[in-house]
């Protein structure tokens, strides 16, 4: 099965990144000119290296913040920081 851009793009968005990156490496060893999969292993890459010490508890907690209890809790933990 040859995996596309598009399905890529789908796992991408429903935050499947590893599944997205392995489709995205896979479509360059094939086509190492496919430009959008240059630029969907560039973005998924790149912020695994840039942001090595995310605290990935609080980025859940902030990407799932639902009341203004919440909000305020992740503000004094940026002030913290």
């Amino acid at each position: 099965m040859n995996n596309t851009i598009t399905e890529a793009s789908i796992y991408e968005a429903q935050g499947l990144k590893n599944e997205a990156l392995k489709i995205y490496k896979n479509i360059l060893k094939n086509d190492p000119s496919n430009q959008n999969a240059i630029d969907g292993v560039r973005r998924l890459s790149g912020f695994k290296s840039k942001h090595k010490d995310l605290n990935t508890q609080m980025l859940d907690f902030f990407i799932n913040m639902k009341n203004e209890e919440e909000i305020n809790e992740f503000k004094r933990w940026l002030i913290k920081i």
